[in-house]
């Protein structure tokens, strides 16, 4: 069954750079596309990147030119960097396959990591 290990998050003040790491399990990790999500206080989750198997990935264009996708399929870990942060990048991030996993017809969240940024 999948697993999904978020870790990397803290408190950063704008400008700051952070590296969220994902690590999965029970899966086979490199066919997949892989994204990372954030649900920021009141608000819905929200689509942030997405790295598809081959290669390719897309970013929101809240982030675009700050945040780097990145995988290690030998690791079965997805990577996200983040640069310039700004307050509005505080949230929960999570990571998840692009569309979300699925277990018994309910989509499976990790725990996620929090991302504040603030001075």
């Amino acid at each position: 069954q999948v697993q999904l290990v978020e870790s990397g998050g803290g408190l950063v003040q704008p400008g700051g750079s952070l590296r969220l790491s994902c690590a999965a399990s029970g899966i086979t990790f490199s066919g997949y596309n892989m994204a990372w999500y954030r649900q920021a206080p009141g608000k819905q989750r929200e689509l942030v990147a997405t790295l598809a198997s081959g290669g390719s990935a897309d970013y929101a264009d809240s982030v675009k030119g700050r945040f780097t996708i990145s995988r290690d399929n030998a690791k079965s870990t997805v990577y996200l960097q983040m640069n310039s942060l700004k307050p509005e990048d505080t949230a929960v991030y999570y990571c998840n396959r692009w569309p979300p996993f699925r277990v018994s017809g309910v989509a499976y969240w990790g725990q996620g990591t929090r991302v504040t940024v603030s001075s």
